[in-house]
């Protein structure tokens, strides 16, 4: 590879800042290159033709989540320093679209899989948070009193009427959602774009989940499957970019391929990530809408630092680290 070569491979989106999505809150995709630690940080490296080695510095203390895409590795001091800055790094496919599996920081906020866990062990909360998915998905509010097997009924209906008139318009026959990975050679082109496509979304979904430390089994729609809170977050978007794409692609040679490349070449999924994190964290704290614009919680007053929250029933979460102990006034003793 030559250095002019060397120097394009890293300023076109395969090693892309993606949005902000709220200040100090970014995510960075990176691909064929290894990451390692040097003396003045952590920096991706690209070994040109002529042996010499090209390094883009990465800023680890703004970034939120990195994903790292096929051809790259990276280095045991360099992931420790990811974890130091708290930054969550998810092992992702082709353009980020696929999700291998990641790793957390030790040191990030548990306060989004406390209101997950809260609300999805508590039927009313669920059954909120599963009608006001309904609302976001399709500009509509269910009749009041709903119960979440009416919902499914209408999120049905109104599917097929989608399905209905982009078949029309890309002039498709009678078209029936089916999966069956066991007959995959036999499906037609939109049903074989639309499996591929969704599979793309779930990835990019799940790292955002795993980056705010939601629990992707913990459905309130979905239910059974270890990728049930992945598959309610991501529902909340195909009408918008896997179906009409899917619709599109129905006189495709190789519709699957097709609709992964589209994704990842247009970086239409990448541009959903700064909304999934909003949508997720409205869902599970409706009634504190400025939330997003910090992902940590400040230092308490009395110190630099906040080691950890103490449960509390009635005062919610109460700080760490502090003796609570009484004394009575006689003789010190608690």
């Amino acid at each position: 590879m030559s250095t002019d070569n060397a120097r394009k491979a890293l300023a076109r989106p395969t090693l892309a800042m993606l949005p902000r999505v709220s200040d100090g809150l970014s995510f960075l995709f990176v691909d064929i290159c290894r990451v390692v630690q040097t003396d003045t940080g952590v920096c991706a490296e690209v070994e040109t033709d002529a042996g010499a080695v090209h390094r883009v510095p990465i800023p680890t203390a703004s970034l939120a989540c990195v994903l790292l895409g096929p051809g790259t590795s990276i280095t045991s001091p360099a992931m420790a320093t990811f974890m130091r800055h708290n930054t969550t790094v998810v092992n992702c496919g082709a353009g980020g679209i696929l999700n291998y599996g990641s790793f957390p920081a030790p040191n990030r906020t548990t306060k989004w899989i406390d209101r997950q866990a809260r609300a999805y062990s508590d039927d009313q909360r669920r059954l909120e948070i599963a009608t006001r998915m309904y609302q976001m998905r399709f500009g509509a509010e269910p009749p009041p009193g709903t119960s979440v097997e009416r919902l499914r009924q209408l999120e049905g209906a109104r599917m097929k009427a989608l399905y209905r008139s982009l078949a029309t318009k890309n002039r498709v026959k009678p078209f029936k959602r089916n999966y069956d990975p066991h007959d995959w050679d036999d499906q037609d082109p939109v049903n074989k774009a639309l499996s591929a496509g969704n599979a793309a979304l779930y990835g990019v979904v799940h790292s955002v989940l795993a980056h705010l430390g939601c629990h992707p089994a913990l459905g309130f729609v979905h239910s059974g499957k270890q990728d049930a809170f992945v598959y309610d977050i991501a529902d909340l978007y195909k009408a918008q970019t896997t179906v009409p794409l899917a619709f599109s692609l129905s006189r495709a040679e190789n519709p699957e391929r097709e609709a992964r490349f589209r994704l990842r070449q247009d970086l239409k999924l990448y541009r959903l990530i700064p909304q999934i994190v909003r949508d997720v964290q409205a869902l599970l704290s409706p009634d504190s809408p400025d939330e997003d614009r910090s992902e940590e919680e400040p230092p308490r007053s009395g110190g630099p630092w906040q080691v950890v929250d103490l449960w509390d029933p009635v005062a919610g979460a109460v700080a760490g680290g502090v003796n609570y102990a009484e004394y009575t006034a006689d003789d010190g003793e608690p």
